[in-house]
Formats: C-alpha cells, structure tokens, sequence
C-alpha cells in the first residue's frame, strides 16, 4: 500500500543538501512528488511531498532523521488526511507597499476572515526607487470558499490596502 509523506528540511546551505535527501528517497523506494524550496538567510528551507511502498516507509523515516547529525533537520508528517482536492475557486494577489511591519499581517486577517485558504505565499523586501525605499512585495495563490464571490474579497483587500496605503491586486 502506498504511504505518502509530507516533511520539511531546514540546514545552513550548502551544496549536496536536496542530493542527500533524494538519494534517500530513491534509495528507499520513494518517489518525490512535489516541493517547494528556498534559500533564505543563509539557510535552505523547503517542504517535499513523496510517496513510497509502506513497508519501506520506516527506513526512509529513519534514514532522512538521521540526517540530523548533520545538522539537516527534518520533520515528518503523513499526509493521508489532506488528499482531499481542494474546492472553491482560484485566485491570485500580488501586494505592493512601502515597507513596514504588519503589512502581512493585516492581508492575511481579511483572507482568514474570509474563510480563504493560501496555497502558495512568496514575500520579499526589495529596493523600489532610485531613493532606495524598501518596497514590500507578496504574491499568493489562493483557495476561495465556494461560497465567497470573489468581488467581495477583492472589496475587502481594498479598504484593507486603503489603511495600509498598499497596491492589492485580485485576479480570479
């Protein structure tokens, strides 16, 4: 029976780091589905969905926490109870404000009002002018409940960027 797993992979970068977990991965039967990952501040984050035969799930498991005493630290969940397909429509925003705290924040609170799921969030701090002002920068993929028109989030985000003095832009 296959097994899928969802586990997340933080270490100083260095090169080899995702050679090391697929060797793991393949070595053990699995396949790699899916992953999102980044460098971040020195460091190598990312996320990785695989699947694998479950009588070899516990070897890879153990193999891949092994990693560990090499300073790349994984943590494993199975992702069995999230293979739903998502519902609602798609939609995506794009965020650009002068930068200051709370930006993300005070978006994110009109989409978890909104019952508003976020599927994918890229976030950067950029120079914006010949002035050198940092510049905030987000870009989401969304999940809408199925009963939420997507003009009344778009509404929302509005005042929202009003108060914040942001651009927001809602694509359905």
């Amino acid at each position: 029976m296959q097994t899928h797993l969802v586990f997340t992979v933080i270490a100083k970068d260095r090169p080899g780091l995702v050679e090391r977990m697929a060797e793991i991965i393949a070595g053990t039967g699995g396949n790699w589905i899916e992953s999102s990952m980044a460098r971040l501040g020195g460091e190598f984050a990312g996320i990785v969905r695989i699947a694998i035969d479950g009588m070899h799930s516990d070897e890879l498991v153990s193999q891949l926490r092994a990693l560990s005493s090499d300073g790349i630290d994984i943590t494993l969940r199975s992702d069995q109870e999230g293979t739903d397909l998502p519902t609602g429509a798609s939609a995506h925003l794009d965020v650009v404000s002068q930068d200051h705290p709370g930006i993300l924040r005070d978006i994110t609170r009109v989409l978890s009002e909104k019952g508003v799921s976020i599927e994918h969030l890229e976030t950067e701090v950029a120079s914006g002018s010949m002035q050198g002002e940092a510049l905030f920068k987000a870009s989401a993929d969304l999940r809408l409940p199925v009963d939420l028109d997507p003009a009344d989030l778009s509404e929302a985000l509005q005042e929202t960027a009003g108060d914040l003095m942001a651009d927001v832009n809602l694509v359905d």
